[in-house]
């Protein structure tokens, strides 16, 4: 007798091959010392609520960083950087949004608009930095034929 296996079954196997693959190549020094550069001015550091916030900011940065390298896919065959980008844009605005509202609220900002529209802004810069980084890395793969 055969084992019958769907295709979603197995489609979220190769999934979760290439994204175990591509956090290898991830350093979470590299993500706390990104977060705290990034987010520094935005939490008191060695509070509990200042460690909430870098796990907050660790596990937004690994999903952008997977959906860079998950889209890395079309810039391999030749599409540039701002259509891939075009392509996700929903996706990527979400990962935005979760943690400017997860920081906001975590790091009780207050209703100052200068401070609010900075910290959004924050928010776009670490969320862009890390989606290029899963993005040129998960190019890379494909380039050499790792994927």
């Amino acid at each position: 007798m055969n084992v019958i296996t769907t295709f979603k079954e197995k489609r979220r196997e190769k999934q979760i091959t290439y994204e175990r693959k591509m956090l290898r190549e991830l350093s979470l020094e590299g993500l706390k010392n990104n977060a705290i550069e990034t987010f520094g001015d935005y939490f008191r550091s060695g509070s509990m609520l200042g460690s909430a916030i870098e796990e907050g900011c660790l596990d937004v940065a690994i999903e952008a960083y997977l959906l860079g390298a998950k889209y890395s896919r079309f810039g391999y065959y030749g599409e540039s950087v701002e259509s891939v980008k075009q392509r996700c844009y929903q996706y990527e605005k979400n990962l935005i949004d979760a943690l400017y509202d997860f920081i906001g609220y975590w790091g009780q900002i207050g209703d100052n608009d200068v401070v609010n529209e900075s910290l959004y802004y924050a928010c776009e810069h670490y969320v862009d930095t890390w989606w290029m980084e899963g993005f040129m890395k998960g190019e890379k793969r494909y380039r050499l034929k790792l994927h």
